[in-house]
């Protein structure tokens, strides 16, 4: 298989497996993580395209769910989380709840194979009975920020995630401009955060800006058009991992 956009003469899915015992060890390791988001993908092509994703270098793949109330789109439920975890069964499924009421969503994703679940903190009084939920049903707990909310809203929590998602677009459409605002606030998440918590870092990732998420503590990028709408999705992922 190549690293580019998958055609009608695409390997059979299950191809991927191999793939997914690389990506399972890679979370445990202090190196740099690429999620693909799907949101991006072609729907037509799904699976396929997912891949490619990561056989071209991704490590996981990033799943936008969102409601119409918490963000204006609308986007994929549970039922598409369960089809590809049954078509990459060894691919890490990571989670983005961009929902007003993420305790409807929580366990019928875990069931549906998700490997990361995040949900906003915008949405919560407190963040520590959800991340305590998602962590019970065997699934690392995330918790993500919107561009303009200050590092303060996270900071309590940090001992109870694995993974801290900052988001450098106002979330609910890909395509957006990088928000360089969100790096002094990254720095400090990171500073304050666990070793084992990965920063996430989610919106107008590119080649240009993702170094600079790195250097302000990111180890996990999530890129959508950056990666799909590239013709080689090798080279992409290579261009963002600098």
């Amino acid at each position: 298989m190549t690293a580019s956009r998958p055609t009608s003469d695409s390997p059979n899915l299950t191809t991927a497996s191999s793939g997914g015992r690389r990506l399972l060890s890679a979370l445990s390791a202090r190196q740099l993580l690429v999620a693909p988001s799907i949101l991006s993908a072609d729907f037509a092509r799904l699976a396929d395209d997912c891949v490619c994703a990561l056989e071209a270098g991704g490590d996981l793949l990033h799943v936008d769910v969102m409601d119409g109330h918490f963000v204006p789109n609308l986007s994929m439920g549970p039922a598409i989380c369960a089809a590809l975890h049954a078509a990459l069964p060894d691919a890490i499924l990571d989670v983005h709840l961009m929902v007003s009421n993420p305790h409807e969503y929580i366990e019928p994703f875990a069931k549906a194979g998700a490997g990361n679940i995040t949900f906003h903190v915008e949405v919560v009084d407190d963040a520590r009975p959800l991340l305590r939920a998602i962590r019970a049903l065997g699934v690392n707990a995330g918790l993500a920020m919107n561009p303009d909310t200050p590092a303060q809203a996270l900071l309590p929590y940090l001992d109870e995630m694995d993974v801290a998602l900052i988001m450098s677009v106002h979330p609910g459409f890909s395509g957006q401009k990088f928000l360089a605002s969100v790096l002094p606030k990254t720095a400090a998440i990171r500073a304050a955060a666990p070793a084992h918590v990965r920063v996430e870092m989610d919106g107008g990732v590119n080649a240009q800006s993702a170094k600079s998420c790195i250097a302000a503590g990111c180890d996990l990028l999530v890129a959508a058009t950056a990666i799909f709408a590239q013709k080689d999705y090798a080279a992409a992922i290579r261009e963002l991992r600098g």
